[in-house]
């Protein structure tokens, strides 16, 4: 099993956890604002599975049907997210409005929150390993995962201390309050993961700074070349995708312009492991003077 797939799956083992652990402190106190988390943990567990589903979809390797591979599969899933927790704020905001118009005193708050606070924990160790190696091994779903857990981590210590407030003053009010301002930043948490993921499956190009490293690399490696122009890239998971034209001496040989594209395919590669580069080579009439001049 991948990396990958261990995290995903410990995701949703930790997940089945922290809501029962939530669940448990909803129903010790009644606090609308704790139920409100205790939803929240559901989408996670729901978000985590959908995750799984797609980073195995996404392992696949290319067949007749899919022959650039099935990477954006890991969007997919993110988009999944982004809608699921949006489902979710909608339900708190519509619990949190009817507590709202009938308060209620919470009940035993010490021992709720005590154990929404070890889960809320638990949750934000969970969230960093989620978000460092999502982002090391450049996995959509896993950085939204991550994402989502760092939003429920902010909404648990706002309703912990919210709760801990309305128990201290007697401000019932409170309590249905702060879980619509949990509902309303989960709803914000949902729409930025969506938006993220979107981008993705609009083949977005690759951020300015590694575009950046990459047209460096063909600069400094493409000896023996003119130029290399439309520059072109995307990424789809963990997979970059480069493609460009490079303008090579009519005199030179087919052997030595092949080796000017392994040198360079060879240092984009050690640049992004993962990448799957095309090379068009041209004679140098077709040149544009324009894009990455060669050193």
């Amino acid at each position: 099993m991948s990396t990958v797939m261990k995290l995903a799956t410990s995701s949703i083992l930790l997940g089945l956890l922290v809501l029962a652990l939530k669940t448990l402190a909803w129903r010790l106190t009644g606090s609308v604002a704790l139920m409100s988390d205790a939803l929240e943990s559901i989408v996670n567990v729901a978000t985590a599975v959908a995750a799984l589903v797609a980073i195995r979809v996404a392992q696949r390797p290319a067949d007749d049907g899919h022959p650039y591979g099935h990477h954006k599969a890991e969007f997919f899933s993110a988009v999944l997210e982004g809608v699921l927790i949006i489902v979710a704020a909608l339900v708190i905001l519509h619990e949190a409005w009817e507590a709202f118009r009938a308060p209620r005193m919470i009940e035993a708050p010490a021992a709720g929150l005590a154990i929404n606070a070890v889960a809320g924990a638990l949750n934000a160790i969970w969230c960093r390993v989620l978000l460092v190696q999502g982002r090391r091994l450049r996995s959509p779903a896993l950085v939204a995962d991550g994402r989502h857990l760092l939003s429920d981590v902010v909404s648990s210590a706002g309703v912990l201390l919210g709760v801990a407030l309305a128990h201290a003053t007697g401000w019932a009010v409170l309590d249905p309050l702060l879980a619509m301002l949990v509902g309303l930043n989960i709803l914000w948490s949902g729409w930025r993961v969506m938006a993220a993921s979107i981008g993705g499956l609009m083949d977005e190009a690759v951020p300015d700074e590694t575009l950046q490293a990459i047209r460096d690399i063909i600069s400094d490696k493409a000896t023996g070349a003119i130029e290399a122009h439309d520059l072109r890239t995307r990424h789809a998971g963990a997979v970059t995708f480069i493609d460009f034209h490079l303008v090579i001496d009519g005199q030179t040989s087919v052997a030595d312009a092949h080796a000017i594209c392994d040198r360079i395919e060879g240092s984009l590669k050690a640049l992004l492991p993962d990448a799957q580069i095309t090379i068009h080579v041209e004679p140098e009439h077709k040149a544009k003077h324009s894009g990455v001049l060669v050193l």
